[in-house]
């Protein structure tokens, strides 16, 4: 790693030194929560471009509408577009023939807008009236006049998962599959002929073993001749399937080691010869999505001249590349390092891009010329000068494997540190944890490096985004090969002197909280840490979890009735006479994956042993913070935490 640049041995005389952690900073906790707006889920038609905006300062998902360079709200006051199903959501909205239908937050049922010729918003018109249910993944069937959706059925002792076809003039509903577990993505054909699905079973998880199955309108308008196409044997992941313009259907699959796409032929599924290196059938080393948490996700885009666009994942780094089909591909939006969300039309590819530089935006590309155009977001918080840029790491871990990560030195122009110290460090650990973390900008990691914390953001062995067998070494090693990375990556920087290895934290959220606290319990290397609604009892949560991440536990660390003394070796709670660094604790009231007891068990303990621990509960929140005021409130009681420690 390079050496921070903030020492004053290379400043100018107009910076002033002060001490690593302690600079001042215009850029303040609520600015950084203000950048924190998101988008999501873009679909093109009805002449232009949809996307989902999410806005930390409203706390609501908002709709939005580009046509010809303008840009029309299209979600009305009072409404949010944000689906719940398995508690993550997506899939939220989807175009018909006169508009759109959507999702409500509040009430998880699915709402009817037309779009008038003025193209002014019109109010909304519930199309569903199920109390009991939610809805996501929403796609319109013009042949049935219907919206196919999934259903999430709450009963009193169990909850259900369906695909549904519910009529659009008289809301009447239809079940069109049901029986698996769980089920994602159903898409149909052009002609409306075909249906087509992803499926699985619990224990699975969708990034571990999924199935892909079609189905043929019969002249009824049911479903017949349904036909598993990939995945019956197991042990293959197979998501976001997708009917091209010829009627061929794709989808990705991580059979041959990384998620890339396959074609239907002659009945059966095979790598699509783009993908493959040279005449072989092996593919080459990246992924083209990451782990599907969500529902709605479209990594790719089958193009109607034979061609592909999809992104790359290399080392973290997501590409955008159009793939011709002679053969050829040219990389898109180069200056982009994490492109999501594809869509196309005849003129544009567009896609959610992020970059070092600039906020998430939503981006127009011209396919002839190449030309990059930005219809939202975009904004440059921080000048150039003020900037800590990632720097990619691969580093030794464990066993003789890597692991991967970002460092950001402390980047502020107007201070300096004392040549003869270092920055404290703080290590990101992320969530999921079958998840990743981005070389885009981030405002939190922006928000330390102002102060002249140094962060590393760590992609340990586990992560989505580096091939099948790299997310696989979590099998029943959660708390294990996660632990060990974020300590090695610390250890790295340590030793290449670029860090004070007396002032180290670490912090996660969800998942990253139960590795940051593992971490605290396992080793003296960091003088403190952070728990944002972190796992600290992987027993009680795996009988209180939701039905998608019922079986996630066992998978991450084994069947409890089987091997129970592993859950106590690995809860952070059951360990907590091991930590002896302070902790502060930050948790949403209304979480309903760790759920508030669970975090609050953990300080106690803490509190018990005379452990300095902070705890902060905002009551208005779920899992994964969403209001700007709260997001400001944890960052600044983090930083002051830290400080107190330094």
């Amino acid at each position: 790693m390079k050496s921070p640049d903030n020492d004053c041995t290379s400043a100018s005389p107009a910076t002033q030194a002060l001490p690593y952690g302690f600079w001042p900073s215009e850029w303040s906790a609520d600015a950084a929560a203000a950048a924190s707006q998101d988008y999501a889920e873009l679909r093109s038609g009805h002449g232009g471009l949809f996307w989902i905006e999410y806005d930390p300062a409203h706390g609501r998902c908002i709709l939005w509408f580009w046509r010809a360079g303008s840009v029309l709200r299209v979600t009305p006051d009072g409404y949010s577009v944000r689906s719940r199903v398995y508690e993550y959501g997506g899939g939220a909205f989807c175009l018909t023939g006169q508009g759109l239908a959507f999702v409500n937050e509040a009430d998880q049922q699915v709402y009817l807008q037309a779009l008038n010729e003025a193209d002014a918003a019109a109010l909304p018109v519930a199309l569903t009236g199920r109390a009991e249910c939610r809805y996501g993944d929403l796609q319109h069937d013009p042949h049935a006049d219907a919206i196919v959706a999934l259903e999430e059925t709450h009963a009193a002792d169990e909850v259900v998962h369906r695909l549904v076809s519910i009529a659009m003039g008289d809301g009447v509903r239809r079940v069109l599959v049901e029986g698996a577990d769980f089920y994602s993505s159903p898409t149909l054909s052009s002609d409306g002929a075909r249906l087509a699905w992803i499926e699985w079973d619990r224990p699975e998880q969708p990034w571990t073993s999924t199935r892909l199955y079609i189905a043929e309108r019969t002249p009824d308008g049911h479903w017949g001749n349904r036909q598993c196409l990939a995945g019956a044997a197991g042990g293959e992941s197979l998501q976001q399937p997708r009917f091209a313009p010829d009627g061929r259907l794709y989808c990705l699959s991580d059979r041959l080691g990384f998620w890339q796409p396959w074609v239907e032929e002659d009945g059966q599924l095979l790598i699509h010869p783009l993908m493959r290196s040279g005449q072989t059938q092996a593919t080459q080393n990246f992924d083209c999505a990451p782990a599907p948490w969500q529902l709605g996700t479209t990594s790719y885009v089958p193009l109607a001249e034979g061609g592909l666009l999809l992104t790359h994942m290399v080392d973290g780094y997501g590409w955008l590349f159009e793939h011709v089909a002679d053969g050829s591909r040219r990389q898109l939006a180069a200056n982009f390092t994490r492109c999501r969300q594809l869509a196309a039309n005849e003129t544009h590819v567009f896609c959610i891009a992020g970059s070092p530089e600039r906020a998430a935006s939503v981006i127009a590309i011209e396919r002839i010329s190449g030309a990059v155009q930005i219809l939202a977001g975009g904004a440059q918080p921080l000048a150039t000068t003020q900037l800590s840029r990632p720097q990619s790491m691969r580093f030794a871990t464990e066993g003789g494997e890597v692991a991967y990560a970002f460092f950001y030195p402390p980047a502020n122009a107007h201070f300096c540190g004392d040549p003869k110290s270092l920055p404290p460090l703080v290590v990101f650990a992320h969530g999921g944890p079958t998840s990743a973390s981005y070389p885009v900008f981030d405002p939190r990691i922006q928000y330390w490096t102002q102060r002249g914390f140094a962060v590393v953001d760590v992609n340990y062995r586990g992560s989505s985004g580096f091939g099948r067998t790299y997310r696989q070494r979590l099998r029943e090693q959660w708390g294990i090969v996660d632990v060990e990375d974020v300590c090695r990556a610390a250890q790295a920087l340590v030793e290449q002197g670029v860090v004070d290895p007396q002032r180290l934290f670490v912090r996660g959220s969800s998942a990253g909280g139960f590795t940051a606290l593992n971490a605290l319990a396992t080793t003296d290397l960091f003088r403190g840490g952070a728990s944002l609604y972190g796992v600290s009892d992987p027993l009680a949560l795996s009988r209180v979890t939701h039905k998608f991440e019922g079986d996630y536990l066992d998978w991450l660390i084994g069947d409890p009735q089987r091997v129970p003394e592993r859950f106590r070796e690995r809860a952070p709670l059951h360990n907590a006479e091991r930590i002896n660094a302070p902790v502060i604790f930050f948790q949403g009231g209304l979480d309903a994956v760790v759920l508030p007891e669970q975090t609050e068990s953990m300080v106690a303990a803490l509190r018990s042993r005379g452990i300095e621990v902070e705890y902060r509960l905002y009551p208005e929140e779920r899992h994964g913070f969403r209001h700007a005021a709260n997001l400001a409130d944890a960052l600044e009681r983090e930083l002051r935490f830290y400080q107190r420690l330094l």
